[in-house]
């Protein structure tokens, strides 16, 4: 079974642009344009939104290296402790909901500490994979296409993030065991 995922993995991202471009070509769209205006209009994007970029990551840089993140690991922690699962993937998981970069600085942290082949290094690989980075994600896109009223967005995400934590300590158990 282990290698039908692998096998996926390999594959789909490159079956999945062929039949973009295949899909294209039968409906007499030039693709090289295409891809070039959209290439040209994610660079405008990207300018819109360098200063919520750079305002996310100083609170994240922040949010790090003042031990807010230790603290509020350890008051979770006890929230947990009826469960089994691993008080140490907290940080990286309450990190996840701010910053892919930072989570995957603590997901290295995790590997140089108990190795990528232990339970905890595949929990947080397939926890990486199950998650998303609520934070920056609405204040991206929302700021991009200007919403200024998210309504339940963000209690949706977090639930969303919360069940694919979840989801992911049972994938983890059921595909590789403890």
């Amino acid at each position: 079974m282990l290698t039908a995922f692998v096998w996926l993995s390999d594959w789909l991202i490159p079956i999945i642009i062929l039949g973009i471009v295949i899909y294209g070509l039968l409906r007499n769209v030039n693709v090289y344009e295409a891809f070039i205006e959209g290439a040209a209009d994610g660079l405008k994007v990207v300018f819109d939104i360098l200063p919520t970029l750079i305002g996310l990551m100083m609170a994240v840089g922040m949010l790090r290296s003042s031990g807010a993140l230790g603290g509020i690991s350890n008051l979770i922690k006890p929230l947990i402790s009826w469960s089994n699962f691993p008080s140490e993937v907290i940080p990286i998981a309450l990190m996840r909901t701010f910053s892919s970069s930072a989570a995957t600085g603590l997901i290295l942290d995790a590997f140089k500490t108990y190795g990528p082949d232990s339970f905890i290094g595949r929990l947080v690989s397939v926890m990486f994979g199950c998650t998303e980075t609520i934070f920056y994600t609405l204040s991206v896109y929302f700021m991009c296409i200007k919403i200024k009223d998210s309504r339940y967005t963000l209690a949706g995400a977090i639930l969303a993030t919360l069940v694919g934590i979840i989801t992911s300590y049972y994938l983890t158990l059921w595909i590789f065991g403890i």
